[in-house]
């Protein structure tokens, strides 16, 4: 393949599109719910919105390497996206309708188990399909789709809830079913395998990658590990950072946030080109670089300065004042900034981890992928979650510890020396 297929690259995106709107409602507005619905406190909060990485850490590894064995007539990662999907949307929309505690937690487990079971499969179908050297491209436009179902979450979202806490979940119920028969309908598996290549399950592969003799592989996982510690964190608890620390409405809290995930759309794509330059590694460690600065900076800077407008911004900007101009404020401004680092960062990670192996073991090695980032966001939001509670609820120290794990992944990626794009295929 000559060049890249970009009409089946933006079928592909709906599933991770469909991925982003759960997720993104799901942070955005379950601590909210835990908080003021159920009146828990920051620590259980925390180890609550890790439940879906605990699920996610027993279940995703293995269902990648189970799809790289399965075989059937509609493809070997179809049939877990048609079976979890579904699930997944009608336990989504039910969540907000829940009363009592037991019965949300009902809602929210069954739609973290059916998550956990689509979410790799859909991943690793952007690598069976796109060659290696295309790999970073096609993954800034999977990310381009999942950007905007994360906009959609937060910035839909916000205005939703206003209206009715319910609505936000309704809308993201919808849109997951239509993502998946998308993908159902108009994406094509391969229909060869490498059948003739051994493939180890999830915890040999893991092996190999310890025993290497060459540690790139070691490095990149517990870098993804570091990072995602970082960003997961700062994910779980913005809107709580928001609410409590710059007193803004819950509504606004998810407006202002949304302004990250509309600039790493932007990003996405050009994020994918700037590593057909300069590689992979190096476009990763210039995204950790932004990242930590801008954290340190939301960190240090006072309250009041951060909610000074600088710009008219419609759909993403907040009004400061009842029924004002929407503007962007110094904190938006940070968060351009934090989008255009992760893009930089997240767009290039997974086409490292998956040019370390061949195409038969492209699902085991995308759940290994998944093995580290999920572990990395169990631990962020308990981590954090501690913290705000020990210091008497102070939701901005999120904004201190955050860096030091930026700066410890960027530590690890020097030393990385595989990972970046084949370029020889035909």
């Amino acid at each position: 393949m000559t060049r890249l297929n970009y009409g089946k690259t933006f079928l592909l995106g709906f599933g991770f599109f469909g991925v982003s709107i759960i997720w993104g409602v799901y942070n955005a507005f379950v601590p909210i719910f835990l908080a003021n619905k159920f009146d828990l406190s920051p620590a259980i909060i925390g180890f609550f919105m890790t439940l879906d990485n605990i699920a996610a850490l027993f279940i995703q590894p293995p269902v990648g390497a189970w799809s790289d064995r399965l075989r059937t007539p509609l493809g070997r990662r179809i049939p877990f996206i048609i079976v979890g999907a579904p699930i997944s949307a009608v336990a989504f929309g039910l969540i907000p309708l829940a009363a009592a505690l037991p019965l949300f937690v009902a809602c929210t487990s069954t739609l973290l188990l059916s998550a956990a079971l689509w979410r790799t499969p859909i991943v690793a179908l952007m690598p069976d399909i796109t060659p290696s050297k295309f790999l970073s491209k096609a993954n800034g436009i999977i990310n381009f789709m999942g950007g905007i179902g994360a906009i959609v979450a937060l910035q839909t979202g916000g205005i939703l809830y206003k209206i009715n806490p319910s609505f936000p979940f309704w809308l993201g119920s919808i849109l997951v079913i239509v993502a998946a028969l998308i993908v159902f309908l108009f994406i094509e598996e391969p229909k060869e395998y490498a059948e003739s290549e051994e493939q180890p399950g999830i915890i040999a592969s893991l092996k190999e990658v310890f025993n290497d003799p060459d540690k790139s592989g070691l490095r990149i996982l517990f870098a993804i590990f570091f990072w995602f510690v970082g960003y997961s964190a700062v994910e779980t608890f913005f809107t709580l950072y928001a609410h409590n620390h710059l007193r803004l409405s819950e509504g606004d809290s998810a407006t202002l946030l949304s302004v990250l995930p509309l600039f790493f759309v932007l990003s996405a794509i050009p994020a994918g080109m700037v590593a057909e330059k300069i590689g992979r590694r190096t476009t990763i460690s210039i995204g950790l670089i932004i990242l930590s600065i801008m954290l340190f900076l939301l960190y240090i800077t006072p309250a009041d300065a951060l909610l000074v407008g600088v710009a008219p911004l419609p759909l993403v900007g907040i009004p400061l004042v009842e029924g004002g101009t929407r503007m962007l404020t110094l904190a938006g401004v940070l968060l351009v900034f934090g989008g255009i680092g992760w893009a930089f960062i997240n767009i290039n990670s997974l086409p490292m981890i998956v040019d370390l192996t061949s195409a038969a073991r492209i699902g085991t090695f995308t759940g290994l992928y998944y093995l580290f980032s999920t572990f990395s966001a169990i631990v962020g939001p308990n981590l954090n979650g501690w913290a705000v509670q020990l210091t008497g609820g102070n939701y901005n120290t999120i904004m201190l510890i955050a860096p030091f794990f930026m700066l410890a992944a960027l530590a690890l990626m020097t030393g990385v020396r595989k990972g970046e794009a084949i370029i020889n295929e035909a």
